[in-house]
């Protein structure tokens, strides 16, 4: 009955958010709102949000604090670790509030939330007492939900303006931090903070230079105005400098030493399926990432392009469900532009049609099927065409659900994650044990 609603009158109808937002009030009322008694940080953006919040919480946990996550790939109170399967970045008010309070239970110092702009307009985070906000960036992405770029802009404004209202904790200052060197520096700086901090390569307080990117580590010198480091990290591209930025501004907005946050970058493991290599012996790279949005899946290509001596053989499919359409044949010019060869198939078609959304995205690439370009239906089976097309030096680049555990066709939730493939296929193992 409630998604038939939804459907008659749309998800952004008064009604619709008035409803999210009553059952967002009971969720705080029923957990007795649990953020009040604990350090929330919460972090929003286009692209990075998942290795940014991951990334703060290991800079805190090496720290010596207790900390609790949400994020796109997994939950964590402690060290209780578990997989996010329910295709949610940000999940329902009930689940959050539940959450934050079984953190509050087990002792955490921190919860570190990873916040949609999804979530920010259906009142998911609602009650939620933030302590910390930051934003990684702001591209195209989720524009149909909101109708314009402006709306989707204004939606994560929301959200770092909300913090600088809220009832201060005990000796607890309310932080912004926004990137400096993002198009829409200018509308997310306006936003108040007891303490505000800019990050950026090009400008910032708290700013990178003599950046170094391999095809095995990063270094850079982090400069702030009163001191300065150098990092080196296995996170890899410009864009992790940026989100490491970002966490190294929440480190030092919470007490951490540069020396502290230097050591914990060195030792700190990319996030599963963020540009994560599987190797099983093979004598040609093989790369699964979470790049779901044109900005994404061009920092994707312009970090393994140069580094490949051979072919880039790029795989990727959107996200059907009706979900921003116009990014589709955007994707597949990035594509055209920067990829030997495409390899369409599915993302997460929802009820969709698959073949439309493949064709969808073939619309921005200027070459014929069979010319460096082909169009599978069926994940597994367009990643077995990929990993058989690839030779010696070769790099295969498997884009769109990075460490994801599921596939969603039609209404059901299907086990099912790119990296086991992958090493099925390399390891010739059973073809027919991993199909869908």
């Amino acid at each position: 009955m409630k998604e038939f609603i939804k459907k008659m009158i749309g998800q952004r109808h008064p009604l619709v958010l008035f409803y999210h937002k009553a059952k967002a009030w009971l969720a705080v009322t029923f957990y007795m709102n649990p953020s009040r008694k604990i350090k929330v940080i919460g972090i929003t953006g286009t692209n990075g949000k998942t290795t940014t919040v991951n990334l703060v919480a290991d800079l805190l946990e090496a720290a010596g604090y207790k900390v609790g996550l949400t994020s796109t790939v997994r939950y964590k109170i402690g060290d209780t670790v578990w997989s996010n399967r329910d295709k949610m970045t940000t999940q329902s008010p009930f689940f959050l509030q539940k959450m934050l309070y079984k953190m509050v239970k087990a002792g955490c110092d921190y919860a570190v939330v990873e916040v949609t702009s999804h979530a920010v307009d259906q009142s998911r985070i609602y009650g939620i007492n933030f302590d910390v906000v930051a934003i990684t960036n702001l591209t195209g992405d989720h524009i149909e939900y909101h109708g314009s770029m402006e709306e989707y802009m204004h939606a994560k404004g929301k959200f770092i303006g909300s913090a600088y209202g809220m009832r201060r904790k005990k000796d607890i200052l309310k932080t912004v931090i926004v990137n400096a060197d993002d198009e829409y520096y200018d509308y997310f700086n306006q936003f108040k903070g007891d303490q505000k901090y800019v990050y950026g390569v090009k400008d910032g307080s708290v700013k990178a230079s003599n950046i170094v990117l391999g095809g095995k580590k990063t270094t850079f010198s982090l400069k702030i105005p009163n001191d300065a480091i150098e990092i080196e990290m296995e996170l890899l591209g410009e864009f992790n400098v940026y989100n490491s930025l970002l966490a190294i501004s929440v480190g030092i907005s919470q007490g951490l030493s540069l020396q502290a946050i230097a050591h914990a970058l060195k030792t700190i493991k990319p996030v599963g399926g963020r540009f994560e290599p599987v190797n099983v012996g093979q004598k040609f790279s093989v790369i699964v990432d979470y790049a779901h949005t044109p900005d994404a899946l061009q920092k994707l290509l312009g970090l393994f392009k140069p580094l490949t001596k051979g072919k880039v053989i790029l795989v990727f499919g959107c996200t059907g469900g009706g979900r921003d359409k116009s990014k589709r044949p955007v994707m597949g010019q990035v594509a055209d532009s920067m990829a030997d060869v495409i390899v369409l198939t599915d993302d997460d078609p929802y009820e969709e049609d698959r073949w439309q959304i493949i064709q969808d995205i073939a619309v921005g690439i200027n070459r014929e099927e069979g010319d460096n370009l082909y169009k599978i239906i069926g994940r597994t089976d367009a990643i077995h065409f990929a990993l058989n097309l690839a030779e010696e030096g070769d790099a295969v680049l498997i884009a769109g659900k990075g460490g994801e555990e599921v596939i969603v066709i039609g209404k059901d939730k299907i086990p099912y994650d790119d990296r086991v493939v992958v090493r099925h296929v390399l390891s010739e193992s059973l073809y027919s044990d991993v199909v869908y």
